[in-house]
């Protein structure tokens, strides 16, 4: 039998046929299923959906087997579909969550298992410990119940369903896309492979904007690239959005929960300066006030819109597992976190690439600016930021003493910039003078040491990080 089950940062992720097998996705199943039932919610049954990897749509069905076994109903997914779809499903639908099959940005040997509560939001920690307990009491016994899906389906316990029509219903009821069809704009998409393929094309197709797309086919081997909207990975949609002269380039990851986006010259536009310009489109061009909730590796920008605007700023561990639930308590504007997720208020508590993609087209048209003009009005306000991460992987036995040298590590300044604060909540956050700041804290899914830095010119960024760098000794 494999390791242990761990739940990470969000679900479970294991390499295919060694950790990530059919056996331990129904033991996953069986323990949502006996965390439903304890919680008096099986009644309203459950979601399940699958993204583009190897045999997803199998694991899904062996998840339903398992679900349906338990009296539960199931409603599965008809075909591959974004999270941000899936969320949705579950307030339409009513459901007691979703179960989904996905590793998002991995590479492609890995799948994984997410699971999503009634709210629609990331299970949180108490939430995954309670998966965990049960995942274990049913290695030990072995009670995995399950039926064959041919048998749900004639017993209606396993309903298939196609939540895409529904979704992109309600999109139109938050975003103008008749403005965006109308608005003649070139926009090169890539789908990296994954779930959002096609998406934008049909949502803004079929008028003056022209939608060109990448990548938009299933390939589950990624070939030549990691299904992640970053900037190492855009160098082809960058190049092609110089080379066609589009208006802008769009990217998702691969279940479409993330947003990448490059400017009209090609550049990549960082996800903190994303997350800032989707806040001022909704606090000053849409004229909207809310609460904005970001994670600790967000951007000062945001503190600086809240005080320009007057609306309260939260900040909250990595991971939406945490923002969803202060977006909720807040009645929050806006959430997002560093890797490119985004959240909106009047929608699902949960990261939407597609959304803030057309929220970003959206802000493109009616300011009237180019992607790069926009950045430069957000600097009008807030004054010039920039940002990077670098990601290291290290031998798991070093990771105490990673530890201990930061945590002995007390400078008074790094790079001339006085240190005013350090946070250890959620890795050594080192708050500096002027907006700037330097983060070093591990990833929650994968041995790899995260070194994150923002300042206020792209020289002082890339010394912070090697400061970064030799502080954790790595």
């Amino acid at each position: 039998m494999p390791g242990t089950i761990k739940f990470g940062t969000d679900g479970w992720r294991g390499i295919i046929a060694q950790d990530f097998t059919f056996d331990n996705v129904r033991l996953c199943a069986q323990g949502v299923a006996n965390h439903v039932k304890a919680g008096g919610l099986a009644h309203r049954g459950l979601v399940i959906g699958y993204d583009t990897r190897f045999a997803s749509e199998d694991f899904a069905a062996a998840a339903a087997e398992v679900v349906a076994a338990n009296r539960i109903k199931v409603y599965l997914c008809q075909k591959i579909t974004p999270i941000p779809i899936v969320a949705y499903a579950i307030l339409m639908k009513k459901t007691a969550g979703a179960i989904i099959i996905t590793a998002s940005h991995n590479p492609a040997k890995w799948n994984g298992f997410k699971y999503r509560l009634e709210q629609a939001i990331s299970a949180p920690p108490e939430v995954t410990a309670e998966l965990e307990r049960h995942i274990a009491d049913i290695t030990a016994t072995g009670d995995v119940k399950h039926i064959p899906l041919d048998q749900g389906v004639r017993q209606g316990l396993v309903e298939m369903f196609d939540p895409s029509p529904s979704y992109l219903s309600h999109i139109g009821e938050l975003v103008d896309v008749e403005r965006l069809r109308h608005a003649g704009l070139k926009v090169i998409v890539d789908s990296m492979y994954g779930a959002g393929a096609g998406y934008f094309a049909t949502i803004l197709g079929g008028d003056a904007t022209e939608v060109l797309e990448i990548h938009g086919e299933r390939n589950p081997l990624f070939p030549g690239i990691q299904p992640e909207p970053i900037a190492s990975h855009l160098t082809e949609l960058s190049a092609l959005v110089k080379e066609r002269g589009a208006s802008v380039g769009l990217a998702t990851d691969g279940d479409a929960d993330r947003i990448g986006i490059v400017d009209e010259k090609g550049t990549f536009i960082t996800t903190l300066q994303v997350f800032a310009l989707l806040a001022l489109y909704l606090l000053e061009l849409c004229g909207r006030r809310g609460a904005i909730v970001k994670t600790i590796t967000s951007t000062s920008m945001l503190d600086r819109l809240g005080e320009l605007f007057q609306v309260p700023v939260y900040e909250t561990p990595v991971g939406f597992k945490h923002v969803a639930p202060r977006m909720i308590a807040e009645n929050a504007l806006i959430g997002g976190e560093e890797s490119g997720g985004f959240a909106f208020r009047g929608h699902v508590p949960d990261r939407d690439g597609l959304l803030a993609g057309l929220y970003f087209l959206d802000l493109m048209v009616r300011a009237q600016k180019s992607p790069s003009q926009l950045l430069e009005y957000l600097y009008s306000k807030v004054g010039p930021h920039y940002y990077d991460r670098i990601d290291i992987q290290f031998p798991h036995e070093e990771r105490e003493a990673i530890i201990n040298r930061l945590a002995q590590s007390k400078p008074s300044a790094i790079d001339n910039l006085k240190l005013e604060r350090v946070d250890t909540g959620d890795g050594f956050r080192f708050l500096l003078a002027g907006d700037a700041w330097l983060l070093i804290r591990f990833s929650g899914t994968e041995p790899i040491i995260r070194i994150y830095a923002e300042g206020d010119s792209r020289q002082r960024v890339s010394r912070l990080i090697a400061q970064g760098r030799k502080m954790a000794g790595v």
